[in-house]
């Protein structure tokens, strides 16, 4: 009897202080890593979220960059991390989405992370330069069929999302277009304007403007949906003549594989409380970004589903992986 209170007391006594640490979390400061350069569309979302995790959390969160690679590097690091919910990530679906269909990249895109929860998403946008006989995707596509390689697609880069909905784009559509990459998003759109490409997928909001002054024409969304506001007149791809297209860029809050259940919970529910604060949805609607439910379940369908489309989409279009 003695020996089997002593094995009770020894094993409460070794279970006390991981207990103890899950009750306790977080007691030191968060890093939350983008896989990109500061000043753009994910690290003022990285940035945004860890403002508020900090204010409900009271801990400090830390956003550290880690660019290259579409994102692969950022990646890698927060798989081989800890998984204490001290390292976290702000992905995106060319990131985790698009670059492992088409790179050997050293993480598996699902076995190797913890969904936490989309956070914001917005459509891609189908847009083409002025001199385009075309007002629409059906008239685009008529024209594509009878002038085949014509069109010269603008991409940010091969593998990026921009890149992959142009060709499953042309599969669905049974076009075919002429694959120019670029190194960003910025100087593909700025030839585009200027007429050295003719066509060009892109997150939505970027066309915008150019469209309005008559230098793009801004033939669809490539949301599963209509966007809302001022775009909620613009007609989706998939009712314009090519059924069950839809491509659409977002990002999301993961951590390593394993990350205890508790901490997934407390994450992914102050994630979804700070992005239904109106100051939070006026910045993302700045940037033409929908805020998103932020749960695990959610942001483990995506995931799932973004990387059987552009795996099966790389196979069809012969896209070389490197």
């Amino acid at each position: 009897m003695n020996r089997r209170l002593f094995v009770t007391a020894l094993a409460a006594a070794l279970a006390a202080p991981s207990l103890a640490l899950a009750q306790a979390y977080p007691s030191k400061p968060i890093t939350i890593i983008v896989p990109f350069p500061p000043g753009g569309a994910t690290d003022i979302v990285a940035r945004l979220m860890g403002q508020k995790l900090s204010a409900s959390l009271k801990q400090p969160v830390v956003v550290d960059n880690k660019a290259g690679a579409t994102g692969a590097i950022g990646l890698s690091h927060v798989a081989r991390s800890a998984p204490d919910g001290y390292t976290l990530i702000v992905a995106t679906a060319s990131s985790l989405g698009t670059n492992p269909a088409v790179s050997n990249v050293p993480f598996d895109p699902i076995a190797d992370f913890t969904p936490i929860g989309l956070l914001a998403a917005e459509p891609m946008g189908l847009a083409v330069h002025p001199s385009v006989p075309a007002n629409n995707v059906k008239e685009l596509i008529a024209y594509a069929k009878a002038n085949p390689g014509k069109l010269n697609m603008a991409s940010f880069g091969t593998g990026s999302v921009s890149h992959l909905a142009g060709e499953l784009f042309s599969s669905m559509a049974g076009i075919k277009m002429v694959h120019v990459p670029y190194k960003g998003a910025a100087p593909a759109t700025a030839d585009l304007i200027g007429g050295q490409v003719s066509i060009m997928f892109n997150s939505i909001s970027v066309f915008v403007a150019p469209a309005k002054a008559g230098k793009l024409k801004l033939l669809a969304s490539a949301g599963a949906e209509r966007s809302r506001g001022i775009l909620a007149d613009l007609p989706t791809i998939a009712e314009s003549g090519v059924p069950g297209f839809e491509a659409s860029t977002w990002h999301a809050a993961l951590g390593p594989a394993n990350l205890p259940q508790d901490i997934v919970t407390l994450l992914s529910r102050e994630l979804g409380a700070a992005l239904k604060q109106p100051d939070v949805q006026e910045k993302l609607a700045s940037m033409s970004l929908e805020p998103q439910g932020a749960t695990p379940p959610q942001l483990s369908e995506q995931l799932r589903k973004d990387v059987a489309k552009w795996k099966k989409t790389v196979a069809e279009a012969g896209i070389k992986v490197r």
